[in-house]
């Protein structure tokens, strides 16, 4: 008994540090400074998101072995999982590996965990919650990836609008697009760090010599905003055709505003039916206990007696 006891205590060590282990190479990956180098001046010929994260250092050995259990053999998905980390901000060269090694411990760990926290359950149990701990060990790190990359699409998207409107005043004002992205990424660093983080990126990839148009796709990808998508296609649109782009960007930022706003209508448009929902279950309830129940008191005290009930 003391050797099942000592053995399940070390299981049970070994599993925490390697997931806590995990998790730290996962949100904290290491990078040399030529590996920041290489992903800006690789091919630009690529065309999948998994072109951000390139670079010719890889991930741990282990990582990438059990990396290989959790990846799809499908290019298309491999290109979506991969443009989902960057969305998030993970953009490690060997992030996509330590995520699928690190879904692929969980699944194993979470059992492991399980079965010896809960000796006593029955057989037909612990299948059941072998089963359920697994499938959530898997699920958790793409919750806490798909939670950190709504948060992040959040913070870029509040103060766009702002920095889509000091942008058109820039180029209004004379400057070219590369300097007015400069201007825009420098005064809004102390109010949105993650909006003025990528346009600065913008412009160290055309300073290292990536063509503007890769340059603006790479932002689409690597922001995944509706807004910024659309930004980016008016400013090629207006580059290809040599159109005013102060004119193109202030048609757009109208364009945003209105949308701004209707969005605006949409989420109040919506509180009145939340508001029916929640007045039935919790408020409704209570205002009949309250107008009801003397009633129903005086109803059984004068009733009591007739029935023979002593109160």
């Amino acid at each position: 008994m003391n050797i099942l006891l000592w053995t399940g205590i070390a299981l049970t060590i070994l599993a925490v540090a390697g997931l806590g282990l995990s998790l730290y190479m996962f949100v904290v990956p290491r990078r040399r400074p030529v590996d920041r180098v290489r992903e800006v001046t690789h091919d630009s010929s690529a065309t999948t998101a998994a072109r951000l994260v390139r670079s010719s250092r890889s991930a741990p050995v282990l990582a990438s072995s059990m990396a290989k259990l959790a990846t799809s053999s499908d290019l298309a998905e491999k290109d979506a999982q991969h443009r989902v980390l960057v969305q998030a901000g993970f953009r490690s060269p060997a992030a996509f590996e330590i995520y699928a090694a690190t879904r692929v411990f969980l699944a194993f760990a979470f059992p492991i965990l399980g079965v010896l926290l809960m000796p006593d359950l029955k057989l037909a149990y612990k299948a059941a919650a072998f089963m359920g701990l697994a499938w959530l060990g898997y699920l958790l790190p793409a919750i806490y990836v798909s939670s950190r990359r709504n948060t992040r699409i959040r913070a870029l998207l509040r103060p766009f609008p702002d920095a889509l409107d000091l942008l058109v005043t820039s180029t209004e004002a004379g400057l070219g697009l590369d300097a007015a992205f400069m201007r825009v990424s420098q005064e809004m660093e102390a109010a949105a760090p993650e909006l003025a983080r990528e346009l600065q990126v913008v412009n160290h990839e055309v300073a290292a010599g990536i063509p503007r148009t890769e340059a603006l796709h790479r932002l689409d990808a690597r922001t995944g905003l509706v807004e910024i998508t659309s930004l980016v296609n008016v400013m090629v649109q207006a580059e290809r055709f040599g159109t005013s782009v102060a004119h193109a960007l202030r048609v757009h930022s109208r364009m945003v505003r209105r949308r701004r706003m209707q969005q605006a209508e949409e989420k109040a448009a919506a509180i009145s039916p939340k508001m029916t929902i929640a007045m039935i279950l919790f408020l409704l309830p209570a205002l009949f206990v309250v107008i009801l129940g003397p009633a129903m008191v005086n109803m059984i005290r004068q009733l009591a007696p007739t029935l023979g009930i002593q109160l």
